[in-house]
């Protein structure tokens, strides 16, 4: 007797609303955002930039800074609240969106002055969007809509740098080997940065997420960035010191905006990415690789950093 599998009704039903519910919740939640994000150009000239601008380094610590931040009671969250954005990529990938959609992201001059009733003090407001950092364009996109904006750079050990951003890359797009995506970077990367340059409207993939060496090369990033801003409007510290003592970083950066220091409720590191150490002989390699690069830095900073 041959027995037939059937799905009972209410089980299809069942399936079919929870289908249902799941893609009417994502369209309603994608009008949602695009309303309020059209409210929020619509009320741009009312919404200031940041006065924090978190360029970098990727894989250096911007997320743990942001977080840290975002706990202080005078640092405004962006808008609108719910999205929780840490950074708009506005002054790399997406600055054909213009002006009115950059500060569309802030709050407004109404909830500023709201807040600095309840504080006593103004309060300010940031993003954190670590390709800035590397974006060859960001640096005078930058300077000329945010002239006095406060820029952080975290910069890491780019050894350990590049490996971190492999890892994190392995999770979505990488597909390579660490030390076969080291060999074939130039290859793959080759004329990126020239293409961004002749064309600032052009999004580079290649140069964003498989530049594992490059983007820890800091000495030509730090020249753009001083040639834009003045160097007390830049604050570059090593990721090890800000991690061995984040509490000082956060005080620093208070006072240069003007907001009272907060004591830490927690200085555990956020979007961290644990896995086995690399390969010796790789490690031994980029060593001698960065050399170089990590002397420029401490020649531009005038001191040495702690990637010995």
């Amino acid at each position: 007797m041959t027995m037939t599998t059937t799905t009972r009704p209410t089980e299809t039903r069942s399936t079919v609303e929870r289908v249902r519910r799941s893609s009417a919740g994502v369209a309603v939640t994608d009008a949602a955002k695009f309303v309020l994000r059209r409210i929020g150009m619509a009320t741009a000239s009312t919404r200031p930039g940041p006065e924090l601008l978190i360029v970098g380094a990727k894989r250096g610590g911007t997320t743990s800074l942001w977080r840290y931040l975002i706990e202080h009671p005078g640092v405004l969250p962006t808008f609108p609240r719910a999205e929780k954005i840490k950074g708009t990529y506005f002054f790399d990938e997406n600055f054909a969106k213009g002006e009115q959609w950059y500060l569309s992201h802030f709050p407004t001059l109404r909830r500023r002055r709201e807040l600095e009733r309840q504080l006593g003090y103004a309060p300010v407001t940031m993003e954190a969007s670590p390709y800035y950092l590397f974006h060859p364009l960001a640096p005078q996109r930058a300077r000329d809509l945010l002239p006095d904006t406060q820029v952080v750079a975290v910069l890491r050990n780019p050894i350990e740098r590049a490996f971190s951003h492999w890892k994190e890359r392995r999770n979505h797009t990488e597909d390579l080997p660490f030390s076969d995506a080291l060999e074939l970077e130039e290859e793959r990367t080759a004329g990126e940065e020239a293409r961004i340059l002749a064309d600032p409207g052009y999004v580079s993939f290649p140069h964003r997420h498989q530049t594992y060496v490059a983007q820890g090369c800091y000495a030509p990033m730090l020249e753009r960035w001083y040639a834009a801003f003045p160097r007390d409007q830049v604050t570059v510290l090593a990721a090890e010191e800000f991690y061995a003592n984040p509490q000082a970083l956060l005080d620093d950066l208070c006072d240069k905006v003007g907001i009272p220091r907060r004591r830490l409720e927690s200085v555990e590191p956020f979007n961290s990415e644990p896995s086995a150490d690399m390969d010796p002989s790789v490690r031994a390699q980029l060593a001698e690789r960065m050399a170089p690069e990590i002397a420029a830095v401490e020649s531009i900073l005038g001191r040495p950093m702690p990637w010995s």
